[in-house]
């Protein structure tokens, strides 16, 4: 059975609110404007610093270990996210200040 592309569509079209927008910013400890450049190195960055296994050496205690693991894990997800919805507002915001696609 193929799927319904008008349930796809709706999906793909959820909108970002300013409320995203803020969160988001406050992850990446940026201020509007944002540029892609500045954003992906920034998104590099908090990944270096909460990537899970970066905590590996830092303690011999499994149950310690295993709670910086675990809040690695939760903010990488958390930076993941928030460069999502970063990185689809500045797209979008270029494009409506850009709307033929040139700088």
């Amino acid at each position: 059975m193929a799927p319904d592309p008008e349930k796809h569509e709706t999906a793909k079209a959820v909108l970002i609110t300013q409320e995203q927008i803020e969160r988001a910013l406050q992850v990446f400890e940026l201020t509007a404007p944002v540029t892609p450049d500045r954003l992906t190195q920034r998104y590099r960055e908090l990944l270096v610093r909460w990537h899970p296994h970066r905590y590996a050496n830092l303690t011999n205690n499994p149950r310690k270990y295993m709670q910086m693991y675990k809040k690695g894990e939760a903010m990488s997800k958390e930076v993941h996210g928030a460069y999502k919805v970063l990185l689809r507002w500045v797209q979008e915001t270029d494009l409506s200040q850009n709307p033929d696609g040139h700088s």
